[in-house]
């Protein structure tokens, strides 16, 4: 398992006892990871801060700080957790087993931190920088232009409409699916003018309404 985990992770741990700490639980006993989170946060904000700050080399502090936030906050953690398959390594104490901890958002972010933190510990900075930023790639290519960052794409879809003196949209709940740890909701993002109707599927329904209002933001910068 540990060594699945490190191919998972991008890193060989000289010292396998600090991914072990890193991915216990404190519900599990002594040696946990809470440590190492408080390590891993400030390592992560660093690391995020470094490469926006070298690939944005126009944009305000404001820009910068509202961009890091997308890119730290539990959620997009708790999703590349899961992308590394962190849950299924995790130790857990038996309660958190029997309530599903190793799928909450907040142990596996927490999970991550402690992860970042385990790997400078075993080798370093520069290691640590190496390890992480290919998880982060996807979302830092995703992110919107700097004087759009912080603004969501619901936000940004209306405020497109509004420039442009049109009617504003409607989202509309089409499915529902799944069991209550693990829900699935399809938004429609329908617009009357211009007609265009736009769908979006994700774990909430702001989650999938977001993803249609990107949708059908994509169509209308497409269509000029």
């Amino acid at each position: 398992m540990a060594a699945h985990t490190s191919d998972r992770i991008g890193h060989r741990f000289t010292e396998q006892g600090l991914l072990a700490q890193a991915l216990t639980h404190r519900s599990a006993g002594a040696a946990h990871n809470e440590r190492f989170e408080f390590l891993g946060d400030a390592l992560l904000n660093l690391i995020v801060a470094e490469v926006l700050y070298t690939r944005w080399p126009k944009a305000d502090e404001g820009a910068l700080t509202r961009a890091r936030a997308e890119l730290v906050r539990e959620s997009a953690l708790a999703t590349i957790a899961r992308q590394l398959d962190l849950g299924s390594a995790l130790t857990l104490g038996p309660g958190e087993m029997k309530s599903g901890g190793h799928r909450r958002d907040s142990i596996l972010a927490d999970a991550l931190e402690a992860v970042i933190a385990s790997i400078y510990l075993d080798a370093g900075f520069a290691a640590c920088r190496d390890a992480i930023l290919p998880w982060f790639e996807t979302m830092l290519a995703g992110l919107p232009p700097p004087n759009k960052v912080g603004k969501d794409a619901k936000t940004r879809l209306q405020e497109w409409l509004q420039a442009r003196q049109k009617p504003l949209p409607v989202y509309l709940l089409l499915q529902e699916s799944g069991d209550d740890h693990a829900k699935r909701f399809r938004i429609a993002c329908t617009l009357t003018e211009p007609p265009l109707h736009a769908e979006g599927e994700g774990a909430s329904r702001r989650a999938a309404e977001q993803i249609a209002a990107e949708t059908a933001l994509h169509v209308l910068k497409a269509d000029g």
